[in-house]
């Protein structure tokens, strides 16, 4: 039997998840980068950033080249960056909405 649509999206957003790997998905959706950039974007241990990109990578969100002797990660899925900006805006309502709730609270406290 196949996974109901809504199953699908809630798996897909637990991969998402992960702050680690919302930050590497930033970070591809500039650019194609190695491994060593993501480390210094990200500041995380090394072990834990490829245990995050193996994430992404089985979820088919991201994958990998040999270029040389570095591993280059680049988005398999453009639409990431919309969804990305996407998220960038529901925020950026939610933080006006919060900002307006707590001017007025102000406003409140002043009478």
């Amino acid at each position: 039997m196949p996974v109901p649509l809504y199953q699908a999206k809630a798996e897909f957003f637990r991969t998402l998840g992960h702050p680690a790997r919302i930050r590497v998905l930033e970070l591809l959706s500039e650019k194609p980068r190695p491994v060593h950039e993501l480390l210094a974007a990200i500041e995380i241990e090394a072990s834990n950033l490829s245990q995050q990109l193996s994430v992404l990578r089985r979820s088919g969100l991201v994958t990998q080249r040999r270029e040389g002797g570095e591993v280059i990660y680049s988005l398999a899925v453009p639409e990431v960056r919309d969804l990305l900006s996407a998220a960038r805006g529901i925020l950026r309502a939610q933080i006006a909405d919060q900002s307006g709730l707590v001017d007025e609270l102000s406003r409140g406290m002043n009478r």
